[in-house]
């Protein structure tokens, strides 16, 4: 049993004191529920880590049809039901998929803040200790309370409580509304979809050819404008360079053309010719 004087811890310690993710993780719940240590997350991890650990020893014996494991299983669900913690056709694998932040939500301090007692959360965790908060006609100093769900609408201040006059400069204004305390979600980047092909269109008439050149003109590049007038000259150089070899090369290859092919008068005369002169030369020596 131990002694009565010194209480046992009623949490467990992480593996590992340095780890760079786990400790981020808790400073924003701390910020964000307004918790005074790691102690309070340490201690809301064990609760539903038994959670957890009960429903998966459930689960093994469900398959069997044990009827103990039934029962269990039932009083399980109904104990995370009145703590508003699982709605009421819930099953053992929602157990399994809760988290840290579903039980930090039903303590008394983040209730107070949410209806609208306090302004922040560190507000309503001083009104709790300070004896200003009562869950019905009594009067609550624990923040870490653990809220069920009928007692969730008897939250108010004190009956001796000074807050209770609206013009008290600590209690929040009328027109004040609690932000909702929600998991963070990262922002949704935009599916990006592949364009697809219709099948009614043939597929060479989406491909392109390039256009063809003509023999002897230069490819088209971009025009690069000169900085300087020492570039512009040299660009009128060349441009009048290139023109002159286009003229002179033309007029060659008009004239190369007649010499070349032959039509077929001029060979037959040719052939006529050679054969009166094989006929002269005949007679000559006989």
């Amino acid at each position: 049993m131990g002694k009565p004087k010194f209480s046992r811890k009623k949490y467990e310690t992480p593996s590992h004191p340095w780890q760079e993710d786990r400790i981020k993780n808790e400073n924003e719940l701390i910020k964000k529920y307004g918790l005074k240590n790691k102690r309070e997350i340490w201690k809301a991890q064990t609760k539903l880590r038994k959670y957890r650990g009960q429903a998966r020893e459930l689960l093994a014996k469900v398959e069997t049809g044990d009827i103990q494991s039934k029962k269990e299983s039932d009083q399980l669900l109904m104990h995370l039901n009145r703590f508003n913690i699982l709605p009421v056709k819930a099953s053992l694998d929602d157990v399994l998929a809760l988290e840290t932040e579903s039980i930090l939500t039903r303590r008394l301090q983040t209730l107070t803040y949410l209806k609208g007692l306090a302004s922040t959360p560190t507000q309503s965790r001083q009104l709790i200790s300070h004896g200003h908060i009562a869950i019905g006609e009594r009067r609550v100093t624990v923040p870490s309370y653990m809220v069920t769900k009928e007692e969730e609408g008897e939250i108010n201040y004190t009956s001796d409580s000074p807050l209770n006059d609206t013009m008290h400069p600590a209690r929040p204004r009328a027109d004040f509304k609690s932000i909702p305390i929600k998991k963070e979600v990262g922002p949704k980047q935009p599916e990006i979809k592949p364009e697809v092909l219709s099948t009614k269109e043939p597929l060479e008439s989406t491909i392109q050819e390039p256009p063809k050149q003509k023999k002897g003109v230069p490819e088209k590049k971009d025009e690069v404008k000169p900085e300087t007038p020492k570039e512009e000259e040299k660009l009128k150089e060349e441009t009048s360079q290139f023109k002159l070899k286009q003229k002179v090369e033309e007029p060659k290859e008009k004239k190369e053309s007649p010499t070349e092919e032959k039509t077929e008068e001029q060979k037959k005369d040719e052939k006529t010719d050679n054969e009166e002169k094989s006929k002269d030369n005949k007679k000559g020596d006989e």
